[in-house]
């Protein structure tokens, strides 16, 4: 097996040369945007800004920012800075919650997409000659062909599988023998009770390391998944308005939080609310500029991702923390922000409740109620003793630490609808009472 595949050396250059780099592409990028899309160069008119007008990185700071709205708003082609016919490939969002969010890729854009998913996946841990087996969807949805071109371009073997079909899956891991997964967490509980049927245990497979993203998962969950599997959980982290998988991922050495391609993503934190600039090490929302991206440049995106930029470990550039959810998922329940991920958190704390759970909304009165449904560990009953005990301290504990009560609904194993791809935690029934 060939284990050469050397780092580029952009990965450790100088903060200087890293900024230097990132200044002449974001000058580059910000003069591409006004020069050929009407909706940029329109956007930063209304703003009283101009493309000379960024002198320097943090001149960023006085741009506009750009939303999904926007995207949606020039619906499906009205945001490329290139004529249609030189895009290569389109893809966009499901769309479930208005107009699909369409992005499209030039040559250059694909080849730039490859470069950044084959360096993730380097980064970590898989080598050249390797087996992947690629969970991600495949189609509109931009993980499975994301995750598929940059492992080939690492040189990897790819098993292009997609979502779905979960015993087949396994059947075809046991049988194929890959060492590495790229799945969503949520989905990789799934194989993992899968695997558990067929082969006795969910460890012991092939598999020595899970790439898992598209979806917020805490510490605790990477810890219960490694725990279960036996693999190594790294996270990778993307969005198909920046480019898609690929714009961050962890690095096996350290595995302290995605690694940010700066030479082509550069990242801002800004409040959600003000909207201002905070400094590095603050928490608030992820913004991203695109610095080499083509058919759909995209300048100070809102991700609505909540995080925090930290310095640089295993490479120069800078780590975000692991998204601990989004703007848009937080639930207000009596005035108490509440985000799934602080439920997460608590419920992996009982042994004998599992990591399969909902959070339902739904309004009492003129009250609103929040109720976790959460299925018990395998062996157990809703009814048993200790897990009516776990229940009770589940709901002290969402009290105490995050401020609101809440109800607690045990149910058996099984019951609770498995993902596909990313995974469904809230069901807010309020609009229906």
């Amino acid at each position: 097996m060939d284990h050469s595949f050397p780092l580029e050396p952009i990965e450790l250059a100088s903060q200087d040369e890293l900024q230097h780099l990132q200044l002449q592409r974001l000058q580059q990028t910000l003069q591409h945007a006004y020069a050929h899309s009407p909706v940029y160069r329109q956007k930063f008119t209304k703003h009283g800004v101009h493309p000379a007008d960024c002198k320097q990185l943090s001149d960023l700071q006085h741009f506009p920012y750009t939303t999904k709205e926007d995207l949606r708003n020039h619906y499906p082609f009205g945001m490329l800075a290139v004529p249609r016919e030189q895009v290569r490939r389109i893809h966009a969002s499901s769309g479930t919650t208005g107009k699909p969010t369409v992005v499209a890729y030039t040559a250059a854009d694909l080849e730039v997409w490859a470069t950044v998913m084959a360096r993730s996946i380097r980064a970590a841990g898989a080598r050249p000659g390797e087996l992947v087996h690629i969970s991600y969807g495949y189609g509109l949805f931009t993980g499975g062909l994301g995750a598929h071109y940059g492992a080939e371009k690492l040189g990897l073997t790819v098993v292009p599988f997609g979502g779905g079909q979960t015993e087949k899956q396994v059947q075809l891991i046991l049988d194929f023998q890959p060492q590495i997964i790229m799945v969503t967490p949520s989905y990789m509980l799934a194989l993992a009770d899968e695997l558990a049927k067929q082969a006795g245990s969910a460890k012991g497979s092939s598999l020595r390391l899970g790439i898992l993203g598209a979806e917020p998962w805490t510490e605790r969950l990477r810890s219960t998944i490694e725990t279960y599997t036996g693999i190594q959980a790294m996270d990778i982290y993307g969005l198909s308005e920046i480019i898609g998988p690929g714009v961050a991922c962890e690095c096996a050495e350290t595995q302290d939080g995605p690694t940010i391609w700066e030479d082509h993503f550069y990242p801002e934190i800004i409040h959600p609310h003000t909207l201002q600039v905070l400094p590095d090490g603050c928490f608030g929302e992820l913004v991203f500029t695109s610095l080499t991206k083509q058919a759909l440049p995209i300048i100070r995106y809102r991700t609505r991702d909540l995080s925090q930029l930290l310095p640089g470990s295993a490479r120069t550039m800078r780590r975000m923390a692991k998204i601990t959810g989004r703007s848009d998922d937080m639930m207000i329940v009596r005035g108490v922000n509440v985000f799934p991920s602080q439920i997460e958190e608590l419920i992996l704390q009982h042994p004998k409740l599992t990591p399969y759970y909902l959070c339902i909304l739904s309004t009492d009165g003129h009250l609103d109620t929040l109720t976790v449904a959460i299925e018990v560990s395998a062996g157990c009953a809703p009814h048993d003793p200790e897990v009516e005990k776990a229940s009770e301290s589940l709901k002290h504990q969402v009290k105490t630490y995050i401020g609101t009560s809440i109800q607690v609904e045990v149910r058996p194993p099984g019951s609770i609808e498995r993902s596909l791809g990313k995974a469904k935690r809230v069901l807010d029934l309020r609009s229906k009472n």
